[in-house]
């Protein structure tokens, strides 16, 4: 099924945004309700279920957070997250320098950090049970985290020498936060020790040449603007504006050596890509300029690059119940990638059987009228 996706005719998601997107994310609970984040500040809700059980359809926006909203986030939403255990809430931060707690049903803040500098990325862990952290990356160098439950922003995180582009909880442990910084670096933190570094990722694995003057390890010779673990959290992927994407061990934190080739990497901020999760071998959707290139993980081919943004590709998200992705652009528009199954139609068929076909047998009516049986 991914290795068919394809621009969906028959979907169209509303067209609600001015601006571009940022960022998209689908709640983990039913798979259904999506969130995104544009460069105006505004935050759309979707419904990507199809109520109308017909072939073409549109998923509709239930509702949104425009500009007229009286909390409305001044600048640019970067991220947008639903709370990972229920629809009833989520979180979405921006260049205004605020992570905002909303309440779903009442489209209110229920709470609101504040920062000394822009937003870049935020991340609440998909797996915690014990703690209910925020992990936030801003134009500080420190990681900063932000906990629910006393709505203080006590916890800091020291390591990084410039500001932190990406952040990303293990989807295996639950104190264990990923973190990618302008520095060129990627660390690996426990947050329940007082150092809190664990490693920091090496593109070299401790080899490197004498004349290297740089005694720090790199995870990338640019800016580590992106990263994203396997849905096991056996691996860690990372990207960078050196146009290299790296896969990494995330318990020995090895670089694994996978070539991807040359990873277009423009962004000036966070690159939001994604992994699937259900499929064998797994791929990564990376925005490649207006394209979305897929790869295997563990092989590193380009499969394909999918075709049909008109401006620079910003987000996507993966929804893995049905190997569907969904990409958000500059372009204003949010579009639907599904699994092209066409059945193959046979050289002597009629016109009158050729339209018959053409409906997806999913669709069709399965009631006989009496008549037919009599």
């Amino acid at each position: 099924r991914v290795l068919s996706l394809d621009l969906n005719k028959d979907r169209d998601v509303e067209r609600i945004h001015g601006c571009g997107i940022n960022s998209l994310d689908i709640e983990p609970v039913e798979g259904r309700y999506m969130l995104s984040g544009g460069s105006d500040g505004v935050i759309v809700l979707y419904d990507l279920e199809n109520f109308s059980r017909k072939p073409c359809y549109t998923c509709k926006a239930i509702c949104s957070i425009g500009r007229s909203h009286p909390d409305v986030h001044k600048y640019s939403v970067e991220t947008v997250q639903w709370y990972p255990h229920d629809t009833g809430m989520f979180t979405s931060s921006s260049f205004d320098k605020t992570l905002k707690i909303w309440d779903t049903n009442t489209l209110q803040p229920a709470d609101v950090f504040h920062f000394d500098g822009t937003v870049y990325s935020h991340h609440m862990s998909p797996v915690a049970t014990k703690h209910c952290l925020v992990a936030v990356g801003t134009k500080s160098p420190k990681v900063q985290l932000c906990d629910l439950k006393s709505g203080s922003c006590s916890h800091i995180l020291q390591g990084h020498r410039q500001e932190v582009l990406t952040v990303s909880w293990s989807p295996r442990h639950e104190y264990i936060l990923a973190t990618g910084s302008a520095d060129g670096r990627a660390k690996l933190w426990d947050v329940r020790r007082a150092s809190g570094c664990l490693i920091t990722l090496d593109q070299h694995n401790g080899e490197k040449s004498k004349t290297s003057s740089e005694g720090v390890n790199t995870a990338h010779n640019g800016r580590v603007n992106g990263l994203c673990y396997t849905h096991d959290g056996l691996h860690l992927l990372t990207v960078g504006t050196d146009d290299r994407m790296r896969l990494w061990n995330s318990s020995t934190g090895e670089n694994t050596l996978v070539n991807y080739g040359k990873v277009c990497n423009e962004s000036r901020k966070g690159l939001k890509f994604t992994i699937s999760w259900g499929c064998n071998p797994e791929f990564a959707f990376v925005p490649y300029g207006s394209t979305i290139a897929v790869y295997t993980i563990f092989s590193g081919e380009l499969i394909t690059k999918l075709r049909g943004h008109y401006s620079t590709v910003d987000c996507c998200v993966f929804q893995p119940n049905f190997q569907e992705l969904y990409s958000g652009s500059k372009d204003c528009n949010i579009l639907a990638w599904i699994p092209a199954l066409r059945e193959p139609i046979p050289d002597d068929t009629s016109e009158k059987s050729l339209s018959q076909q053409r409906l997806n047998p999913a669709y069709e009516d399965a009631w006989s009228s009496s008549e037919d049986e009599g």
